[in-house]
């Protein structure tokens, strides 16, 4: 499966975009998520909110992007890509 996908600097997530996921979770420290749920969450992982499915312009909105920490990510990407059994969202 990782082949077929290639690999993560592949699809983008090379040099560039680690400097700006950095700087964004600098920016937004805070669990997006966990925010709407009440909860306080630091956030590790930076989420493309409209998956970008390989669109450069999507990719790089940052409007696109949200904190999240690593189980809602993990959560939120499985219900996306089909993950633990879930069904695979088709594009909107």
């Amino acid at each position: 499966m990782e082949q077929q996908r290639g690999t993560s600097t592949q699809r983008g997530y090379g040099y560039r975009w680690q400097q700006a996921r950095a700087g964004y979770l600098v920016k937004h420290p805070l669990c997006a998520e966990c925010d709407r749920q009440g909860r306080v969450e630091p956030a590790t992982d930076l989420d493309h909110i409209t998956p970008h499915r390989g669109d450069n312009d999507l990719f790089w909105d940052r409007d696109n992007w949200q904190g999240l920490c690593h189980p809602c990510h993990s959560r939120k990407t499985a219900s996306e890509d089909g993950g633990f059994g879930n069904v695979r969202q088709s594009k909107a």
